[in-house]
Parts: C-alpha cells; structure tokens; sequence
C-alpha cells in the first residue's frame, strides 16, 4: 500500500495540455465577462434599451461564456497523456 502512495505523489493531477485548456477557458469567460461590461451613462433619469439590450451583452456574452465553461469541464475531465 506504501508502494502506490509513493508512486502516485510524485505525479500531477493534470498535465501541461490540461493547463494550458484551463487557461483558454479562463481567458474566454473573462472575454465573455467583458463584452458584457458598459452601457452605463452618466443620466441616471434617461434609460437606453439599445445598449442595455443589444445583440453583444443579451447573446454573444453568454454564449461565450457558456462556451469557456465548456472548455474548463473539457480540460478537467481529460485524461493526461503518460
């Protein structure tokens, strides 16, 4: 029993392709997060729906970000090459 411990605590978790998925994962959530920033003014009395609601902050953001979680499940759930 000593023996497998021994082995298995000099090996990471994950490897370097694992990583480097984790980290595109990571920067496409931030990208998502960013295209989702704005549309404040300086008025607080005037409302602008065009900003609020535009294609970029409703649609693209999300599906962004949905799209950096789903590489951050992928880069987790992947076995590292030996």
């Amino acid at each position: 029993m000593s023996k497998e411990i021994k082995e298995t605590e000099g090996r990471s978790l994950f490897g370097k392709s694992n990583y480097q998925l984790m980290l595109g994962g990571v920067v496409l959530i931030v990208i998502g997060f960013l295209l989702m920033m704005g549309g404040g003014g300086n008025d607080a009395s005037r409302f602008s729906p065009e900003e609020v609601y535009s294609f970029r902050r409703i649609t693209l953001a999300p599906i962004v970000i949905l799209i950096g979680l789903g590489v951050e499940a992928y880069a987790i759930m992947r076995k590292p090459k030996q």
